[in-house]
């Protein structure tokens, strides 16, 4: 399972990317509103800080309007994956942009049914919101082990992207259901790492390395 982490903050982008583990970012309007600074330099920068796909997100809502904001986009770098909502002009959006070539990211999908659609339109990625999904009553580890029977059934190459990711739970849940990518915030990847055992066992070797007063190097 691939993992991406989700945010426009270069500086953990960076600290991740050098873990070996990123394989891309993706970034919506409120991360970039977040980060501050202007959105296409912003994502200029974060392409250069990993070779996989970046997503970027178009704001306009009309096909005409999200065909001339990717246009924009992809010029940046060539790493850059067009993320468009799931309606009818995204998908449109999505034809006439995979058609050519150029990776596609549909977001804010919150049905089996939208993945289906987003799949028929040759999407590079799905991204199905599960925590929002929990919030709102449903299950969202549940969503995504239907999209993945779905696309299982009809060899659809569509790769379900786990985004609202809110917890370990989230990323286990999608590595055992076989997501293909996880999107998660910084915090939530960098908690991955954590156990009370492991930090007991690190203290436990100081301790006892400390008893035998010797240094490495």
């Amino acid at each position: 399972m691939k993992f991406f982490v989700d945010t426009a903050d270069t500086a953990e982008i960076a600290d991740l990317a050098a873990t070996g583990l990123l394989d891309g970012v993706t970034t919506n309007p409120t991360l970039i509103a977040k980060a501050g600074r202007d959105f296409l330099e912003v994502t200029a920068e974060i392409c250069k800080l990993t070779d996989g796909p970046v997503s970027a997100e178009v704001v306009a809502l009309d096909h005409a309007g999200m065909l001339r904001e990717a246009e924009i986009l992809r010029k940046i770098a060539d790493n850059v994956c067009i993320k468009v909502p799931l309606t009818i002009d995204g998908l449109k959006t999505c034809k006439a942009l995979t058609g050519e070539g150029t990776m596609v990211n549909v977001t804010l999908c919150f049905s089996a049914a939208q993945a289906l659609l987003a799949a028929k339109a040759g999407a590079t990625f799905v991204s199905p919101f599960v925590g929002r999904h929990d919030d709102n009553g449903f299950d969202g580890m549940a969503l995504i082990d239907d999209i993945r029977l779905i696309y299982d059934n009809y060899d659809y190459r569509t790769q379900i992207l786990v985004a609202s990711i809110r917890h370990g739970i989230h990323v286990l849940e999608s590595a055992r259901i076989g997501a293909d990518v996880i999107t998660a915030p910084p915090a939530v990847i960098k908690g991955l790492f954590r156990h009370v055992l492991t930090e007991k066992g690190i203290e436990g070797f100081l301790a006892d390395w400390a008893k035998t007063g010797q240094s490495i190097g």
